[in-house]
């Protein structure tokens, strides 16, 4: 409802246009009246009024005086003059001053009739074309944030679309700086840049158009105003040309994620982020002193190990994703080493479990870790429960192979792939359960057969063959040095 007000000498008139006119029924509510010049200021000052009536001729200030200073405090109010003289110098001033009528007294009802249906249908086309260009800046909003965010993506393809949204100001754009924020900031301070605000999803972007050189005061004053919000941003790299829009896009996104992984309030650069990698070609005494315990069963030696991993990489500080690289690396090694043992991996994890998309949508260093600690406990927790269940039954069946095969050349490989299990992970388990390696085994079993082959009579060329040996003198320095004497000799000794 629009509010109105009053200003009058005479009582008598304030009276009759309170009584005699239905205000509500125009949508206008009367506020008050005054009679003097100096009340009617202090009364619009208070409660600011939208329609202003006032008398020419008042004690304290006329009426011209009045509104000039309220049009100059509040230039949309509507003002209505009249006064009780023919005064063409009054009425050229009122004009002047931009009042929308001129009334001369007596007022009569119909006067004051027609000159609100006049302010009605005024109102009305003022809230008409305010809306339409609330409407047209909405638009020229909407289109400008969508512009500016394929110049984000597409860049070079995209400036000639952006700069004819902008308009004519774009040819003044001398850098740009794009910020990503975890929160949008509106009170940002704006002198000698533009910033075009952008929601795309999660992420609230912050295009910074610079005009002028001043880049760095410019980033300085914002660092400072965004760091006293406790908003966590980051900044990409500053560039002369509109091309390189992606650039500072992409190395933002790295920066704010720098940040939330570390919990840095504030705006961080992507210059302050360390990129040193971590050496990922090949594995690193820790990494290997985790791997090897976990085949080995050593479970606590693999998790120690582990922790000492992680110690090392929080403390270099290093950006999420060498980070993510060096987990990932330690869990698809620990994920074949489980394999190795010839059980089915599905039986830790869903099938679909892909452990570099998990990882991605893990939000600060602590979750980080503590996802990559629990991820590692399920697989060392499986590896014991496999290896205490089955190191029995596939070594059994090993050696029964063993028994069938020792007279071939027979290869830890071959027997480890016929108990379906990584060589190193079964020369491991099958040291653990029988107290000897794979080949001093072989070994040990196929001379206790050419003993009795010997003790049989066999010439000791046809022993060395039927126990695996093609070559005569490798088969005569093994079985001394397993029984201590050649085997003529041992022949001859029976």
């Amino acid at each position: 409802m629009l509010k109105a007000a009053i200003f009058d000498d005479e009582p008598i008139v304030l009276q009759g246009l309170q009584a005699m006119i239905n205000w509500e029924s125009y949508g206008i509510e009367l506020i008050g009246t005054a009679t003097d010049g100096l009340s009617a200021i202090h009364l619009f000052e208070e409660h600011h009024p939208d329609i202003i009536f006032t008398d020419i001729r008042m004690p304290k200030y006329n009426g011209l005086t009045l509104i000039e200073k309220i049009l100059s405090i509040s230039p949309e109010t509507i003002c209505i003059v009249f006064s009780g003289f023919n005064e063409y110098e009054y009425v050229k001033q009122a004009i002047k001053l931009g009042v929308v009528d001129y009334l001369e007294k007596p007022i009569t009802i119909p006067m004051i009739k027609d000159v609100l249906e006049k302010i009605i249908d005024l109102v009305q086309k003022k809230r008409t074309v305010s809306e339409l260009k609330l409407l047209c800046e909405k638009n020229r909003s909407e289109l400008l944030e969508k512009a500016t965010l394929d110049l984000l993506n597409w860049g070079a393809r995209a400036v000639k679309k952006w700069r004819k949204c902008f308009g004519d100001g774009a040819v003044n754009i001398k850098h740009i700086t794009v910020l990503a924020l975890t929160e949008r900031i509106e009170q940002l301070k704006k002198k000698g840049y533009e910033i075009i605000h952008i929601q795309n999803g999660p992420q609230h972007l912050a295009v910074v158009l610079h005009y002028d050189s001043d880049v760095n005061d410019h980033l300085s004053q914002l660092m400072n105003e965004i760091k006293n919000s406790d908003v966590s941003g980051g900044a990409g790299r500053t560039y002369s040309s509109l091309d390189h829009a992606p650039q500072s896009y992409l190395e933002a996104k790295k920066a704010i994620r720098y940040a939330k992984f570390l919990g840095q309030h504030g705006l961080t650069s992507v210059e302050e982020i360390s990129v040193i990698p971590l050496g990922t070609e090949q594995l690193t005494d820790q990494e290997k002193a985790i791997i090897n315990c976990l085949r080995t069963g050593d479970i606590e030696g693999s998790l120690t190990s582990l922790d000492q991993l992680v110690n090392q990489l929080q403390l270099n500080k290093q950006c999420p994703e060498i980070i993510e690289q060096e987990m990932l690396k330690i869990l698809y090694l620990a994920i074949e080493a489980v394999k190795g043992t010839g059980k089915n991996f599905t039986q830790i994890y869903h099938s679909d479990f892909l452990p570099h998309v998990e990882i991605r949508e893990l939000n600060g260093c602590k979750e980080m870790f503590h996802w990559f600690r629990l991820k590692f406990e399920v697989i060392t927790e499986w590896m014991e429960h496999a290896k205490r269940n089955d190191k029995h039954e596939a070594v059994e069946k090993a050696c029964a192979y063993i028994k069938e095969n020792f007279h071939r050349d027979l290869c830890l490989q071959e027997v480890a792939e016929f108990v379906g299990m990584n060589a190193t992970y079964f020369s491991l388990l099958f040291k653990e359960k029988m107290g000897l390696s794979y080949i001093k085994y072989l070994t040990h079993f196929r001379m206790e057969h050419a003993k009795d082959l010997l003790q049989e009579g066999n010439k000791v060329t046809d022993v060395s063959k039927k126990v695996g040996y093609h070559s005569y003198r490798h088969f005569s320095e093994l079985f001394k040095k397993h029984s201590g004497i050649n085997p003529g000799l041992y022949k001859n000794s029976i």
